[in-house]
């Protein structure tokens, strides 16, 4: 679709400027990768000097250890490059870079500084483009509570129940206690809009960011960010539901949408690591590179490189999943266009890349098909995104089309189910999404593992659950039994429980058997999550233990 005033159908991503594209006296922004973290002041062992305590409990409860690429960038290379006149905008812990403007001539400076590697420039994104709104539209059980009465969801019960999200809402999930980030391309009025009164009312927009202008103020720019809240967190009583409509938000802008621009893959990475700062649960970006603007074509993707590992923003996106988030991408709306296939970040291996259909689960025409280059199953799963019930910045509700609005979808229902499931991981939780899909057993490159439901993912969750350690939840008169296996040679193992927090509050030196069976009567534990690790000549295995 190219760059033209048209919105973005589902919204492109990052390009960097070579010094040969301006001149010596034009500022411009660059992404300048250091060579280390060497004599950081930082260190993994005090993670609250750069990291939220909700983001250490987030780690913690996933046994997910801090490594250096969490490490922020290291002060003393960051004064150094203000030394040669350029301005620093940001840094990335993740990619140990620094975000600067300045201009070639002065860049010539920063490249000839010794901690300096070079530049990072984003491979080729595509046309993807926002999806404009197309018109106006004038039981209880064990998992929690159920709603006195069905919500008035109006016409958003189609887009909700095709996964099951009203029935999450009956039993009590509605996102309470979930931090959902939404990466996009502005967020304007969202906090004046009557569909969105409540969560501005009750405080739960925690945090916002607008990497593009570098500063807080996101209630502007491009209403697709808007749209995209709206279906996660609308109250419109017999209008529009969102899916996690009682979830908090960290409202994040990476995209420019006039644009298409290889530095907003760069956006994207720091809007990212913002997000595992302040401690997200969920990911939710509706946006995508392929192509970019023409004065950037020499940096354009190609199809080859959505292996999961090329472009800076599918690396950014596995770099997320790898902090314990559940990443969710939409796929793409190249599927009639010439490029086809999805867009990066949707090729990273661990995110949740999102398909569109129509309210009867018939794939949509424009939504991306896979596979990733190198064969694996892309897009991973589906959910409505044709005629999708969504607000607009003006007040009113609408619809429109686009992966963009499948993927806060599929957010909502990972949400919910996550708080369903607290004892999962983000690894396991994507898991399960895949599995509970409509065709599971026999996934295709249009649609991924289908459309998944509330009903087998409880289903598999339960399994999960309940086969790594038994009885889960226990109490104090229960003895816990983990699968262990004889180890040859070895004659003990070394048990450990900790806290969500990763306090220590036992530990013990065991015989190593085929099955350990526990007793922790004698600790009086609080009611909580726990996880217990058990280590012995080189194995190691850690399951989640809910004390009740």
């Amino acid at each position: 679709m190219g760059k033209t005033k048209r919105l973005p159908v589902f919204i492109s991503i990052f390009c960097l400027l070579t010094a040969s594209m301006v001149t010596a006296q034009t500022a411009q922004r660059y992404l300048v990768v250091l060579r280390d973290k060497a004599s950081s002041p930082y260190s993994t062992s005090r993670p609250e000097q750069f990291l939220s305590t909700r983001a250490i409990s987030r780690r913690a409860k996933q046994n997910i250890a801090l490594t250096e690429r969490d490490l922020p960038v290291n002060p003393a290379y960051v004064s150094k490059l203000k030394t040669t006149g350029a301005q620093v905008l940001n840094t990335s812990r993740w990619l140990n870079a620094v975000l600067i403007r300045t201009t070639s001539a002065t860049l010539q400076k920063v490249l000839a500084l010794p901690f300096v590697t070079g530049l990072e420039y984003g491979q080729t994104i595509g046309n993807a483009r926002v999806a404009t709104p197309a018109g106006q539209t004038k039981a209880a059980n064990k998992f929690g509570e159920t709603q006195a009465k069905a919500l008035p969801y109006g016409p958003s019960l189609a887009q909700l129940s095709q996964l099951g999200l009203d029935k999450l809402h009956e039993r009590g999930f509605r996102g309470e206690g979930k931090l959902v980030a939404i990466l996009d391309a502005g967020f304007p009025n969202a906090n004046t809009v009557p569909f969105l009164q409540t969560l501005v009312s009750e405080n739960r927009i925690v945090t916002t960011y607008d990497f593009v202008a570098n500063n807080r103020q996101v209630y502007d720019d491009d209403s697709h960010g808007l749209n995209v809240l709206s279906i996660m967190a609308a109250t419109a009583d017999n209008r529009l539901y969102g899916g996690a409509y009682k979830a908090s938000y960290a409202l994040i802008r990476t995209e420019d949408a006039p644009t298409e621009s290889p530095i907003e893959e760069a956006y994207w990475l720091l809007g990212a690591e913002f997000a595992d700062s302040t401690g997200a649960d969920v990911i939710n970006s509706s946006l995508g590179y392929t192509q970019f603007d023409p004065e950037f074509a020499a940096l354009d993707h190609k199809y080859a490189d959505l292996n999961g590992r090329t472009t800076l923003v599918s690396r950014a996106a596995q770099w997320a999943a790898e902090t314990g988030m559940v990443v969710v991408v939409a796929a793409g709306n190249e599927g009639t266009n010439p490029w086809h296939y999805l867009s990066a970040p949707s090729d990273a291996t661990d995110v949740l890349a999102v398909a569109a259909t129509n309210s009867l689960g018939v794939k949509a025409s424009f939504s991306s098909f896979g596979p990733a280059p190198d064969g694996r199953i892309k897009p991973d799963v589906a959910a409505q995104g044709q005629g999708d019930i969504l607000g607009n910045p003006n007040g009113t509700i609408g619809s429109g089309s686009g992966t963009s609005f499948a993927s806060p979808l599929m957010a909502s229902f990972v949400t919910t189910l996550w708080q369903a499931y607290p004892y999962l991981t983000a690894r396991e939780i994507v898991g399960v999404v895949r599995r509970a899909g409509s065709q599971a057993q026999n996934p295709d490159d249009k649609l991924g593992y289908g459309i998944p439901t509330f009903e087998r993912a409880a289903a598999l969750a339960e399994v999960l659950s309940y086969t790594t350690a038994s009885p889960n939840p226990f109490t104090d008169n229960d003895f816990v039994t983990v699968p262990w296996g004889e180890i040859p040679g070895t004659a003990t193992l070394d048990a450990q429980l900790t806290d969500v927090a990763g306090r220590v509050v036992w530990q013990q030196t065991l015989p190593s058997e085929r099955a350990v069976s526990l007793s922790f009567r004698q600790l009086a534990l609080p009611t909580g999550l726990y996880i217990l690790s058990l280590t012995s000549d080189g194995k190691r295995k850690s399951v989640r233990l809910l004390k009740r």
